[in-house]
Formats: structure tokens, C-alpha cells, sequence
């Protein structure tokens, strides 16, 4: 048996990404940031900030289009993906990045945002409908 499970809470750094493909899939990516303080050895207190690339597919990248803009909190379960591709050099890349299976917004798009409509949003997670079509 294995496991590959990702949890993670944090900030979004800059709006997200949303792209159709020629199918009309819709495919989104959050650039999702967590923190870590701590304190040194001299008692200074240190923040550890991580990046997260976080792609969200169809239904998920949908709602992201529509409620998710930068400095919002999302809390994410996903699972890690390795994926490699060619620069234009020739060189091979790689990226690791969290394929989302649900998210909820913790905060608000905006102040505006009615409180049914974030209730009615906050709690997303679809059925993945045959994950292998997936083009990567």
C-alpha cells in the first residue's frame, strides 16, 4: 500500500491562473504560500515562507476562476505530481506541484461577498470522473 496525500493551509500570492483546453476542460494554478516561525539559537524569530503550485481541474478550477483572488487563505488536499518536460534548449525540466482533489476558502474573496454565497462555495470537492484522461 502507499499513500500520497497532501494537506496544506496558506495564502494565495497572486491571482490564479485559469487556461480552457481545446475540450473545454478547465485547468487552474494557485501559487499558495505557507509560513513557519521559529526561533533561533540567539532567540530572533525567523519565517520560513514556502511556495506551493497547486493545479485544480474542471469543476475546481472553475469556482477558483470565479472566488479565488490573491491574499485569500485556501485550505487544499491534493496529491504530489512530478511531471518533466523540454525547454526550448533542449534541457530537461521538471516541476512538483499539488494536484488538488478539494479546497475550501477559509476568507472572503471581498468584503462584499455575501455570506450565502460564500457558504454555498466553501466546501468543494468533486468526483474525479476517470483521473487518467489527465494531459500531463
Amino acid at each position: 500500500m502507499s499513500v500520497n496525500k497532501v494537506i496544506l493551509v496558506g495564502n494565495v500570492g497572486i491571482d490564479p491562473e485559469v487556461r480552457y483546453l481545446e475540450g473545454g476542460t478547465a485547468v487552474a494554478t494557485v501559487r499558495l504560500a505557507t509560513s513557519e516561525t521559529y526561533k533561533n539559537k540567539n532567540g530572533e524569530r525567523i519565517t520560513q515562507t514556502e511556495w506551493h503550485n497547486i493545479v485544480l481541474w474542471r469543476g475546481l478550477a472553475e469556482i477558483t476562476e470565479k472566488y479565488v483572488k490573491k491574499g485569500m487563505q485556501l485550505y487544499i488536499e491534493g496529491r504530489l505530481r512530478t511531471r518533466s518536460w523540454d525547454d526550448k534548449e533542449g534541457n530537461k525540466r521538471y516541476t512538483t506541484e499539488i494536484v488538488a482533489d478539494s479546497m475550501k476558502m477559509l476568507s472572503r474573496k471581498d468584503d462584499n461577498s455575501s455570506q450565502q454565497e460564500e457558504k454555498k462555495q466553501q466546501d468543494i470537492a468533486p468526483e474525479l470522473d476517470d483521473a487518467d484522461d489527465l494531459p500531463f
